[in-house]
């Protein structure tokens, strides 16, 4: 049963694998293959994106006391109907994977995995767990309370429940479309990324300090003064009017990019440019005048230009193939469903009617 059971985990039939693999621990618990077993049905879970499954596999598996199957904890009741932790967590699995349903087009098996594993991470804590099963409760019991009720019978809402399905079918049916058209591999990403590097440049960019005051003569006094060899930072806890950099001496947390608002001070062409003809640490010659007031600017570090590798920008690689290709899947399927269903547009009928002048 084993064997059979690995056989088909290797022909990528972790469903049935795992069958065979509980049908082996039913015929006989060997102590020397409990490791590997467990090692195999983890696997075959993990393959299945099962993780919820998983975790309260493994919680059996390993637990001291068999007494109690793991997950079997009642969190909540609705009358005479329990929900256990192990439903709460196949409940929050479903709501993920309906979540992840939109992106199924575009990632791998691999990629969703991953993807689904990173989401489930968010529900870790009791308290999201707690904060996610109030919701659902609240939604559980009212969607009851319409069907007792016969909402789905009343004629709005059966127009309202036919638009929805509409919707959501033909949403399945293009994201059908996409999953079998749609496959970017790793050679496809390399000649792409080739072919529009200048897309991947991460820009120049500088850090400043800076001090900010009322007046003109001030500032050019306070230059004067740096120049001389006071230092900056202390004239800008002392002077600066800038509350939010004046305590760590004007320092400025975002970078300045050329072509761009100075961060912290605004858009001022003519600083930026003097910013990155510096080179630090420098302080800008001449005071700058903004709608602020008064700026006096040292330019602490400045980086060039650099060109970003391929392996930094796999997935926005994948992300822009993947927005191209089904801009293309999408625009040539609906030609072809237009083409099926005989579609004509008569676009002279929507234009307005002209009027003649009022003589």
């Amino acid at each position: 049963m084993f064997q059979i059971g690995t056989l088909l985990e290797k022909a990528n039939a972790p469903a049935e694998a795992i069958e065979y693999y509980y049908r082996s621990e039913m015929a006989a618990v060997l102590d020397d293959l409990a490791p590997e077993l467990n090692a195999h049905v983890k696997d075959c879970f993990e393959k299945l994106g099962k993780f919820s499954a998983l975790r309260y596999e493994l919680m059996d598996r390993t637990s001291i006391n068999k007494s109690d199957q793991a997950g079997s904890k009642i969190v909540a009741e609705i009358g005479a109907e329990k929900i256990t932790d192990a439903d709460l967590g196949a409940i929050i699995e479903s709501d993920i994977e309906n979540q992840l349903s939109s992106m199924a087009a575009f990632l791998s098996d691999e990629q969703l995995r991953e993807q689904k594993k990173k989401m489930l991470q968010q529900y870790k804590s009791a308290d999201v767990r707690q904060k996610f099963l109030q919701g659902w409760l609240a939604q559980e019991i009212l969607y009851r309370q319409a069907l007792s009720e016969k909402l789905s019978e009343k004629e709005d809402v059966k127009k309202l429940l036919g638009e929805l399905a509409r919707r959501v079918l033909s949403q399945q049916l293009m994201n059908q479309q996409l999953a079998d058209k749609i496959n970017i591999t790793e050679t496809a990403r390399e000649p792409y990324y080739a072919a529009n590097k200048d897309k991947y440049v991460e820009p120049a960019k500088a850090t400043i300090s800076q001090i900010l005051v009322g007046e003109e003569e001030q500032a050019k006094d306070l230059i004067g003064r740096i120049k001389e060899g006071q230092d900056f930072a202390d004239l800008a806890k002392e002077f600066s009017r800038d509350e939010g950099s004046k305590a760590d001496g004007g320092k400025i947390d975002s970078d300045v990019t050329p072509g761009s608002h100075v961060a912290g001070i605004g858009y001022s062409r003519e600083l930026n440019e003097k910013i990155f003809q510096a080179e630090p640490p420098a302080l800008v010659a001449e005071p700058a005048k903004t709608e602020k007031g008064w700026e006096i600017v040292k330019v602490e570090s400045k980086t060039a230009e650099r060109q970003k590798g391929f392996d930094e920008v796999k997935q926005q690689v994948m992300s822009a193939l993947l927005t191209r290709k089904r801009k293309d899947v999408q625009e040539e399927y609906i030609r072809q469903m237009m083409d099926k269903y005989n579609v004509i547009i008569h676009t002279s009928a929507q234009k307005k009617a002209e009027t003649p002048d009022e003589k």
